[in-house]
């Protein structure tokens, strides 16, 4: 039998199927032939201000990859490629289609963000936001060559923590300091230099974790220390430090339990009683105070937290704190205390693996700097001012953006402002709160999806422009209003939650 397909006498039907298919073979294969050149591409004009921009070579490597993927579009049949091409623009739109993906080739993905979630001083979110002056000096140091380690009177190699070392030294008391790339390295610094193959000696109660599980044991392992605990959880005594100096003792260490707090039956020995004792046996002693307050905070009606003058003036021989946390600069560790023991410190070769660069050095300095200047202290440095916000002045920002923030959620949400707690952030104070106000975003749904709308009104927040991190919390979205300040940005971009 003949199986050979005769147009001529197939049933109407059966032609127009063949017909369809050839036409739609015809223009796949015209389409094919008609794929613009990566060269046409590049003289075209469209893509001009991205070559000088970004270079020849990514927008024609671009160019190429966006050329293969049209071609297997075009192969697998879709038909939205080939209505696309079929458009009298197509060329124009295809230049912006790779015009956009250079610039996200190149586009950073550290971006800024809303911090709405509550927590002022937010480890994921970048800790402290840095005032004006820290910025300039940033820009300063990075656009120029400097004497970061040159002296100019001399001539010669110099110290790079001298330029600090003076201003870090006025408002701690201290007699020395030196400053490296967090509080966590400075720790790691002085156990090294000051008991390596040794014992060091804490309180049970004090063992604390900090952020991504780095724990106070583990730096001390790392330091290549002997951990010593002494006590129990809820109580240590003086008695209990005495008892355990030995021969192979190489320092007290007192560490502050900055992101939890023990409650009821509880005892700790000063710092003033293990200095006289750590004198008494010819040992160091060495207070981690963790966040580290260069003030006493209640005079800006927060919590109370002991300041490193504080710490320094109850004997502590040394002391480390983070310079981006209740101090409000960037990310550093600092390490002040005796003279000898700082320069010990200092000559340890590990010190050169943990200093920080001249940029931090630079917005470091310029923060201290602002403490100097107590007067003006909560409107010069970001943090303090957002920590110190009363309710009243967010109360007013809620009354603000309430009314649009319904508006744009008309039928997928209801919108109301309630009264909330905002935290200090980063392991400070964690039991005491500040009070706020916050956006109640309640996602409207059926019964059995609300986590579903919940979760996709939160990412289509965290989709904007400039993202808006709030916490989910009982089936509704809250954006604490404490650290929001660019309202008119903030509701600027609203409308691209239609989206």
């Amino acid at each position: 039998m003949d199986n050979t397909y005769n147009y001529y006498s197939a049933p109407s039907h059966d032609i127009s199927i063949f017909t369809a298919y050839s036409i739609r073979r015809y223009k796949l294969k015209n389409h094919l032939q008609n794929l613009p050149s990566i060269d046409k591409l590049l003289q075209s004009g469209s893509l001009s201000s991205q070559i000088d921009k970004f270079g020849h070579k990514s927008v024609k490597d671009e160019a190429r990859c966006q050329i293969d993927n049209l071609r297997e579009s075009l192969l697998q049949k879709e038909d939205s490629a080939l209505t696309w091409m079929s458009k009298p623009d197509f060329l124009e739109e295809f230049c912006q289609q790779i015009s956009k993906a250079v610039r996200a080739q190149f586009s950073s993905t550290l971006i800024p963000v809303f911090n709405l979630t509550g927590t002022v001083v937010h480890t994921n979110l970048g800790r402290s936001s840095l005032p004006a002056e820290a910025v300039e000096s940033m820009v300063t140091a990075a656009t120029h060559a400097t004497n970061l380690e040159y002296d100019l009177l001399s001539g010669k190699r110099g110290d790079r923590d001298s330029h600090l070392e003076r201003a870090i030294c006025e408002m701690t008391g201290a007699e020395a300091a030196t400053v490296v790339n967090n509080n966590a390295a400075a720790v790691l610094l002085v156990l090294n230099t000051l008991a390596m193959n040794k014992e060091v000696i804490i309180s049970r109660g004090e063992l604390v974790e900090i952020g991504g599980a780095f724990r106070i044991p583990d730096v001390m392992e790392s330091a290549h220390c002997t951990l010593r605990e002494i006590g129990t959880t809820n109580r240590t005594h003086l008695k209990d430090y005495a008892a355990a100096i030995n021969s192979d003792t190489g320092l007290l260490m007192k560490v502050h339990t900055s992101n939890y707090e023990i409650r009821g039956f509880t005892s700790s020995v000063p710092e003033s009683d293990l200095s006289e004792l750590s004198k008494e046996r010819g040992i160091p002693f060495v207070s981690d105070l963790g966040s580290g307050s260069l003030v006493d905070l209640r005079q800006f009606d927060l919590p109370y937290e002991p300041t490193v003058k504080d710490t320094v003036d109850m004997g502590a021989d040394l002391v480390t704190f983070s310079g981006d946390k209740l101090l409000g600069g960037p990310q550093s560790g600092i390490i002040v205390g005796k003279r000898e023991l700082i320069e010990r410190v200092k000559s340890n070769p590990l010190k050169r693996a943990l200093r920080v660069d001249k940029i931090t050095l630079a917005a470091l300095l310029a923060v201290i700097n602002i403490y100097k200047d107590p007067d003006r202290l909560e409107a010069r440095l970001p943090m303090l001012a957002d920590l110190a916000r009363p309710a009243a002045a967010i109360e007013e920002v809620a009354a603000k953006v309430i009314a649009t923030v319904s508006e744009r959620l008309a039928g997928k949400a209801l919108v109301t402002v309630q009264a909330c707690k905002s935290q200090i952030g980063s392991g400070a104070l964690p039991l005491d709160l500040l009070e706020s106000r916050a956006l109640c975003i309640t996602p409207i749904a059926e019964k059995g999806k609300t986590d579903e709308a919940l979760q996709r009104l939160s990412l289509a927040f965290r989709a904007l422009p400039k993202p808006v991190i709030g916490r989910v919390s009982d089936g509704r979205l809250l954006f604490d209003l404490r650290c929001l300040r660019n309202v008119d940005d903030f509701l600027g971009q609203l409308d691209s939650l239609a989206d």
